[in-house]
Order: C-alpha cells, then sequence, then structure tokens
C-alpha cells in the first residue's frame, strides 16, 4: 500500500495550491479519502474528507469555503484544490484513506502518506 502526495511549496498568502495524491495497492472504491495536516507544534487537524459511498465533501471550519476536494476513483487519486490561503494554513499536508469520514472533514485512516509541505509566506 502506497499513498503519494505531492503538490506542496511555497506561496504567497491569497494564493492557490493543487495537492493531488496518488493511491497504489488497493482498491479506492470503498474507501473514505481525505486530507489532515499537522502545523508545527500543534497538533494533526482534520482539513476534509469524501466518504467511500461517494457522496459529498465535508471540511473543516478553518478551511470551510476556500478548499476543494475531489476524488478519481478510476485513477486511484485525491485533489485537494487550496484557494486564499494565509498563513495558518502552514503544515504538512497527509493524504488518507480509511473508514469514516465526519461532517467536520476529519477522516478515521487506516493508511496514510509521507505527507508534503505547504508554506504560506511573503
Amino acid at each position: 500500500v502506497q499513498l503519494q502526495a505531492s503538490g506542496g511549496g511555497l506561496v504567497q498568502p491569497g494564493g492557490s495550491l493543487r495537492l493531488s495524491c496518488a493511491f497504489s495497492g488497493f482498491t479506492l472504491d470503498y474507501y473514505a479519502v481525505g486530507w489532515f495536516r499537522q502545523a508545527p507544534g500543534k497538533e494533526r487537524e482534520g482539513v476534509s474528507c469524501i466518504s467511500g459511498s461517494a457522496g459529498s465533501a465535508y471540511y473543516s471550519n478553518s478551511v470551510k469555503g476556500r478548499f476543494t476536494l475531489s476524488r478519481d476513483n478510476a485513477k486511484n487519486t485525491v485533489s485537494l484544490r487550496m484557494s486564499s490561503l494565509k498563513p495558518e494554513d502552514t503544515a504538512v499536508y497527509y493524504c488518507a484513506a480509511g473508514d469514516y469520514c465526519s461532517f467536520t472533514g476529519s477522516i478515521r485512516h487506516i493508511y496514510s502518506g509521507q505527507g508534503t509541505l505547504v508554506t504560506v509566506s511573503s
């Protein structure tokens, strides 16, 4: 099982980034998928997730309206489009697959990747 996240980098406040995650070694169809993040010195925070039944995406209050999550089961990929980025969005972002997605965008993950660093700074 592998989850390969990409797309992180340095961006100015107000800018946009698109994170991608490629899953391999298992079929994504029946898993909830999403992203969580961890900033230096802070606890891990759920960002967004979609249930395994491919219903609506859910988001944490801190990113709602700015981030958009999508999944492509045929390609075994998940993407997170981030816009209007703020310095407080700076964190390592991890993609994950699991068995539950909460209404607050937190995924109960079974598998997670190595993370990709997003830095929002001028």
